[in-house]
């Protein structure tokens, strides 16, 4: 089962062909391969901020997901 790299939650849903979005903390992520890609804050006016210096390191990219 998925869960979300932010807060651990199930509750995800899809929003598009590989975007998935956390209905407790607000973040869509992208997925690519079976792994979270990019991981994106959805802010009140509707647009993104991107999270991924905080979930990915420099020498890997990429978040599995479960």
């Amino acid at each position: 089962m998925l869960r979300c790299p932010n807060c651990n939650s199930h509750d995800l849903g899809k929003v598009g062909t590989n975007q998935l979005y956390c209905w407790q903390c607000y973040v869509e992520m992208t997925t690519e391969n079976n792994r979270i890609s990019s991981v994106y804050q959805v802010e009140e006016d509707g647009s993104l901020t991107s999270l991924n210096d905080l979930f990915f390191e420099e020498d890997s990219q990429t978040v599995y997901l479960d």
